[in-house]
């Protein structure tokens, strides 16, 4: 019997994350959690109430998942995955079927989401609450610390580090042995804190 799994957040991201979910087949997915009372159902699944709820919702399912996606910012992701830990949430990686991971790869058990048609190679290491976005490839001995988001078809060239709470925006590349500082913001070669001035 497979153990039932909350989603929290009901947007785009979280979306492609049922699609990840399914296609895995280790959780059935019990419901949402969203605070946009206008939602009611993603696909055939309910809405079944908002943060505030997570109290209540922990008392008949001990997993969650982290559908908050994350542009530039991880603020939201990091102030809910405190939020779900306090409260007693396990909170799995989920890997698609449709990647690949190197058996010598470093995943975190935690959070993270290794989504369609990613490549991690050997030796690469991946943090918690990461997103590895369809496509992405993390190469051999590169280092994507905690809270990190690797968009769709972006490159992590070998030995690269990517400091935690940074992203890396869909079709970037960071060439082999570059570092990008904590909370950076890259966008095809072009690296920025978050409040928009260059590194």
């Amino acid at each position: 019997m497979k153990e039932k799994l909350l989603i929290i957040g009901a947007g785009g991201h979280a979306k492609s994350c049922v699609d990840v979910i399914e296609k895995e087949g280790k959780f059935e997915i019990l419901g949402f959690v969203d605070n946009d009372a206008n939602i009611k159902k993603v696909f055939e699944y309910e809405v079944l109430g908002c943060d505030d709820d997570l109290p209540r919702l922990f008392k008949t399912c001990k997993f969650a998942f982290l559908g908050i996606g994350q542009i530039k910012s991880p603020d939201l992701r990091v102030k809910l995955f405190k939020r779900l830990k306090s409260i007693g949430f396990c909170l799995p990686t989920i890997i698609s079927p449709l990647a690949y991971v190197s058996k010598h790869a470093f995943i975190s058990n935690e959070a993270s989401i290794i989504m369609h048609q990613a490549l991690i190679n050997t030796n690469a290491k991946i943090g918690k609450a990461c997103i590895i976005n369809t496509k992405a490839l993390i190469e051999h001995d590169a280092v994507v610390e905690d809270f990190c988001h690797i968009s769709t078809a972006a490159v992590v060239n070998g030995e690269c580090k990517v400091a935690q709470k940074s992203f890396v925006g869909s079709n970037s590349m960071l060439k082999h042995t570059q570092n990008l500082a904590e909370q950076s913001v890259f966008f095809a070669g072009k690296n920025l804190t978050r409040g928009g001035g260059a590194l």
